[in-house]
């Protein structure tokens, strides 16, 4: 596989994958390739991305847990400066590791690389002082398409790492994550 590791099947959950780029340096700097197409499609990953997004956060930043209901996106996330805790819930109706979850820490000093496939919720916190996430996704974004899971809900049992310095009463997050319920209410509002 080219330039590219990749790690499949993350905590047995099946469409997830890490990916782990090659990276080339020397006393100038470093390159890498950070998105193939031969390359992650001989890895599984053979997805046609449509729209590439990126976002800036300060640190106790908590975004998710989020997913589509009609439009659903497969994505492919990375982090460029700073560092975050990234988390794919199996919300794929008949999956066999169906509310399980898997995370990882991706930073711009690992350069890792997740692959989170359609029906999977998604959510990151910020671990750094700053961090700018960029994500490539298989759909454009619908306003009314989107749905989500509470971060803390005790049925997932996400283990988030708290930032440096912080507890829980500590993290920041927007208006409508604040209101996200568990996955009980996710599934009666995604599937009836």
């Amino acid at each position: 596989m080219g330039n590219i590791k990749v790690t499949h099947d993350c905590g047995g959950i099946k469409g997830l994958a890490v990916i782990e780029p090659e990276v080339h340096g020397d006393n100038r700097g470093y390159f890498m390739e950070t998105y193939n197409y031969r390359d992650f499609a001989e890895a599984g990953i053979d997805c046609r991305f449509v729209q590439d997004n990126q976002s800036a956060s300060k640190k106790g930043v908590l975004r998710g847990l989020h997913s589509q209901k009609e439009f659903p996106q497969d994505k492919l996330v990375r982090v460029i400066k700073g560092e975050v805790f990234d988390v794919a819930v199996d919300v794929r109706e008949g999956s066999e590791t169906f509310g399980k979850w898997y995370g990882v820490r991706l930073s711009e000093e690992n350069k890792k690389q997740f692959f989170v496939p359609k029906n999977f919720a998604h959510g990151y916190l910020v671990l750094s002082d700053y961090a700018e996430f960029c994500y490539k996704v298989t759909d454009f974004y619908h306003p009314n398409d989107e749905i989500g899971i509470i971060w803390n809900d005790p049925q997932l049992g996400v283990e988030w790492p708290m930032p440096e310095g912080m507890t829980e009463k500590d993290l920041i997050f927007s208006e409508k994550d604040k209101v996200l319920e568990g996955l009980s209410a996710y599934v009666k509002k995604r599937f009836g």
